[in-house]
């Protein structure tokens, strides 16, 4: 049965080692490739005629009109423009608010310029603010844009990108909207009143004047465009691209790949409520219609050399009485995904699943929990890095009842190896006999032989939503520990291979071999910790399981090594927990420790060899 025990923390410790390498190279990408097919499988069969920027073009039903194709001019060196330079191509009204400076473009009307005032590039406090809009000729493009298309054969002069729209003055602020104002010399006069909060939500209002005789329709559309390739992480456990949510579809999410996939490269949808747009690691942006109206929503992709990739809206047509006024109003978010803030506009302003911005994963039920707790033990502490060792201590404490008969059933086999071995010599031949009396003892001395897989075990959905809450939430950028570690969502930034920085070159960056160099003094830690947990037991005598024993710290070291540091310094915590918890267990039942014994033995073996 000494075997069969052993057989046990094999099978425990094979199955974590496959539980992460699945996750990292198999779910993330068959994921990704299952939500395409799906959304191949949902999406209507339709798409885009070929438009020219800033005009209105026909798709086919179940709308009448789509919105215009966003007009970026071609990215060359000719027509690329600084992003200082690009934006002089407009005058434009100043956003200021508390989260937010920037400005929108009077010329089209276009909200192009957001910049995030509380967020920088690197944790230096010197280096530049996170730019996330920029207008059109900018090296990256990235820009929202709303208006309206006539029906298929009605000719009304329609503000387009070209249009210059006049302002009613001043900076736009939380206490201070702006107006700007379009007459097309036909009878039309379009008011829009922009507002902000103190947070990323912008709300247009607009009004359409109708100065002539007969009434007009019109279709409300918005859209949100950026051209280029983004920059990703790359990672399969985060969701970067296209995301929304219309009316009872649930969330979707597209690749910038996988919408390449879609018939003619566009995903459309229809429903009433919801929300659509881009989603970063970090950042987002999304067009939020009347909650009240149906809409039809899409995601598409257009081009060659340089991919533009757009996300859009089409209302419900608005009719304007003969000289009457009507109107329509929506929302763009455009900032941080803070989680508290998407929370309260998805409560306050009934924004269904507007939580989902975040990519909190499959196990949402697990996971924003774990991030509630972390954040709320972060504001008693005032760390983040010690909020992640309370939180081990906390979880350690809340499963220590179960835990303790774990060890203590694990005591207790040990304790009953003379027994069981007698058994076999008892009855060699017999193995029902064997496992009969066997159960007998199990019985007898109350052990329980899978017992010593729950401690294990438990940790596993704990490690992935810590992992998930430390990957995908704002508030772990950038959130510094103590000494080196000035950033708990990145990898430990010191390195084994170029002796902690004493050499003068960077492991990570060589071809092939370099993501596998990773190796930090936190992931050296860990791994020491990790020995010491494999020490506290007998070694086992299959030497397959031996070897494995021997090779799991090692293997740890190098896989932990990229992982956030904050996960790291967790799973250090908690191995170090776990064998003093353990010692104190089974000295109290009176068993050998192992773990010195183990350790000293690997010297005398050295020595004899």
């Amino acid at each position: 049965m000494k075997s069969d025990n052993r057989n046990y923390y094999f099978a425990i410790a094979l199955s974590v080692l496959v539980v992460i390498a699945w996750n990292y190279f198999y779910a993330g990408p068959q994921m990704a490739k299952m939500r395409a097919q799906q959304a191949q499988t949902a999406a209507v069969t339709d798409t885009k005629n070929g438009t020219t920027p800033g005009a209105p073009g026909a798709i086919p039903q179940p709308s009448v009109n789509a919105p215009p194709q966003g007009g970026v001019a071609p990215q060359t060196p000719q027509t690329t423009k600084d992003r200082k330079d690009a934006l002089a191509d407009s005058p434009r009204v100043t956003i200021a608010t508390p989260k937010l400076i920037g400005s929108i473009a009077l010329k089209g009307a276009r909200v192009d310029d957001i910049v995030l005032k509380d967020y920088r590039e690197t944790p230096d406090p010197a280096s530049a603010n996170i730019e996330l809009l920029s207008p059109a000729n900018a090296p990256a493009p990235y820009y929202a844009e709303s208006g309206y298309v006539a029906q298929p054969g009605v000719k009304i002069a329609l503000p387009t990108a070209d249009t210059l729209w006049t302002s009613s003055g001043g900076a736009l602020t939380p206490s201070t909207p702006v107006t700007l104002t379009y007459d097309n010399g036909q009878g039309l006069v379009f008011h829009r009143t922009i507002a902000v909060d103190d947070e990323y939500m912008l709300t247009l209002s607009d009004t359409i004047d109708n100065k002539t005789a007969a009434p007009v329709a019109l279709y409300p559309y918005a859209l949100i465009l950026r051209q280029g390739l983004p920059k990703t992480s790359g990672y399969s456990v985060l969701h970067e691209g296209y995301v929304g949510v219309i009316g009872d579809s649930g969330v979707q999410e597209l690749t910038y790949a996988s919408i390449e996939k879609e018939p003619k490269a566009t995903k459309s949808l229809k429903g009433a409520g919801g929300w659509i747009g881009f989603t970063d690691k970090y950042w987002a942006t999304a067009l939020v219609p009347d909650q009240k109206q149906t809409f039809d929503g899409s995601f598409s992709a257009r081009g060659t050399d340089q991919k533009v990739f757009q996300t859009d809206t089409l209302g419900e047509a608005l009719t304007i009485p003969a000289n009457g006024s009507a109107g329509t109003a929506s929302r763009l978010f455009a900032g941080a995904k803070v989680t508290a803030v998407l929370d309260a506009y998805k409560k306050n302003l009934g924004i269904e699943k507007f939580d989902l911005l975040i990519d909190w994963g499959w196990f949402y039920f697990i996971t924003k929990p774990m991030f509630f707790l972390l954040d709320g033990i972060y504001k008693i502490v005032g760390n983040f890095g010690i909020a992640i060792i309370a939180i081990t201590f906390l979880v350690k404490a809340v499963f220590y009842p179960l835990a303790n008969r774990s060890y203590t059933s694990m005591a207790k086999m040990k304790n009953a190896q003379p027994q069981l071995a007698a058994l076999k010599e008892r009855y060699p031949d017999d193995k029902a006999k064997q496992q009969s009396e066997m159960m007998q003892i199990y019985k007898r001395e109350k052990i329980n032989p899978v017992a010593g897989c729950l401690p294990m075990l438990i940790q596993i959905p704990v490690f992935f939503s810590l992992y998930k809450v430390l990957f995908v939430t704002i508030e772990m950028r950038q959130a510094p520990f103590f000494g080196w570690i000035h950033d708990l969502s990145q990898p430990d930034p010191t390195n084994v291979f170029n002796l902690f920085g004493l050499l003068p070159y960077n492991p990570t960056a060589l071809p092939l071999i370099g993501h596998f160099l990773a190796i930090g003094i936190w992931p050296l830690i860990m791994g020491f910790s990790m020995f010491l947990q494999m020490k506290m037991n007998p070694e086992p005598a299959d030497p397959v399981q031996k070897a494995m024993f021997a090779w799991m710290p090692v293997i740890f070291t190098f896989m932990l090594g990229t992982f956030p540091s904050g996960l790291v310094i967790y799973w250090t915590v908690n191995n170090t927990l776990t064998v003093i918890q353990q010692s104190i267990i089974m000295k109290r039942a009176g068993t050998k420790l192992e773990l010195w014994d183990n350790i000293t033995g690997l010297f005398r073996k050295k020595a004899t060899t």
